[in-house]
C-alpha cells in the first residue's frame, strides 16, 4: 500500500519563488507557505478564476495577497506569480499572458 500525502501537486515558478522569497514581512511569507500546503492537500480555500486559465488564491492579509496558478488537470497546478490587490489588474494580465507560455510548453511535451 502506498500513501501519497499530497492530493495536488505544486510547482512553482521561478518568478514566483522570487517573488516570494522577497517578501519583507515574515509573516506573511508564511501564511502564503501555509496556503500553498493547504493547496497540496487539496483545498484552495478562497480562490476564484480570474480567465485565461488563470486563478487566484485570495490571501486576506496586510495589503491583500494574491498567488496566480494554472491548474493542469486534476492533480497538478503551477504557481504562475504573486502579487498584491493594489496591482491586481496588472498582476492577472501578466500571469494570463505567462500562463500561454507554460500550457504552449506543456502541449509540446
Amino acid at each position: 500500500m502506498e500513501y501519497n500525502e499530497s492530493a495536488v501537486e505544486v510547482e512553482l515558478s521561478a518568478n514566483f519563488a522570487r517573488w516570494l522569497e522577497g517578501l519583507r514581512d515574515v509573516e506573511a511569507r508564511e501564511r502564503i507557505n501555509i496556503r500553498l500546503r493547504r493547496m497540496s492537500l487539496g483545498n484552495f480555500g478562497d480562490s476564484r478564476y480570474v480567465g485565461g486559465k488563470v486563478s487566484e488564491l485570495r490571501i486576506d492579509y496586510g495589503p491583500g495577497y494574491r498567488v496566480y496558478f494554472v491548474r493542469r488537470g486534476r492533480d497538478s497546478v503551477g504557481i504562475i506569480l504573486g502579487g498584491v490587490k493594489g496591482t491586481q489588474r496588472r498582476d492577472i494580465e501578466q500571469a494570463q499572458a505567462m500562463a500561454v507560455t507554460i500550457f504552449c510548453r506543456s502541449e509540446q511535451s
